[in-house]
């Protein structure tokens, strides 16, 4: 048997489809995890004790089962407690609480990265608590998340091929449904791979140019 890539060519356009909702839930979803996990981080930083154990317990449930566990929960168990969503949204909201639970962890290293005489001398001058985070912490944590920030980002990317197990109608469910309608396997196994393969190195060199910018931006103003 020939390798055929004439199959793929005809089917571009559906390929094309399953590109697009992919790299819809995964920016969607990496959006709202980085949102969500900075507010959790945030308020397990100066929330208190009950708020950090509170918010830390759930960070680890999420954190230790696998997200394909996750994604049958809410959309099969859903339906047990009211909760009927349809795949998208639901594929949506599995991505962003998932990610939600790593990029706080990052965060919260983050926060703990910056030197505290920093943030002393930021009480010092009658910054807020606001203002420090704002004009302090979060411009010397940036170029520390950064990369973490970025590795998560492409293990996302991966994981979200996760998602056509609950018939999402992503990249991964689109190829292999050509594979099994055309009994070209190897071909949509091949593309599947090289499309990946291509967004993780545009996700890497764009975060090592983001990095570059704001490392110089960052010795620039010191």
């Amino acid at each position: 048997m020939m390798f055929n890539p004439q199959v793929i060519i005809e089917k571009l356009p559906e390929l094309g489809s399953g590109l697009f909702v992919t790299l819809l839930l995964w920016i969607a979803g990496i959006a709202g995890g980085v949102v969500i996990g900075f507010l959790v981080a945030t308020a397990r930083r100066f929330g208190g004790f009950a708020t950090n154990v509170v918010l830390g317990s759930v960070v680890e449930v999420l954190r230790g089962t696998p997200f394909l566990i996750q994604i049958f929960l809410l959309y099969y168990g859903g339906p047990f407690v009211g909760l009927m969503l349809d795949p998208i949204p639901c594929g949506l909201i599995g991505l962003t609480v998932y990610s939600a639970a790593y990029y706080s962890e990052i965060f919260r290293a983050g926060f703990a990265a910056v030197p505290v005489g920093h943030v002393e001398a930021a009480g010092c001058l009658g910054m807020t608590r606001l203002q420090t985070i704002r004009r302090i912490q979060i411009p010397e944590m940036a170029l520390i998340v950064l990369p973490p920030a970025v590795n998560l980002s492409v293990i996302l990317l991966k994981e979200s091929a996760v998602l056509s197990i609950i018939t999402v109608p992503e990249l991964t469910a689109t190829v292999s449904a050509i594979g099994s309608q055309q009994y070209a396997y190897l071909e949509a196994i091949f593309i599947l791979a090289v499309v990946y393969w291509a967004l993780v190195e545009l996700t890497d060199r764009l975060g090592r140019a983001a990095e570059h910018r704001l490392s110089r931006l960052r010795f620039s103003k010191a």
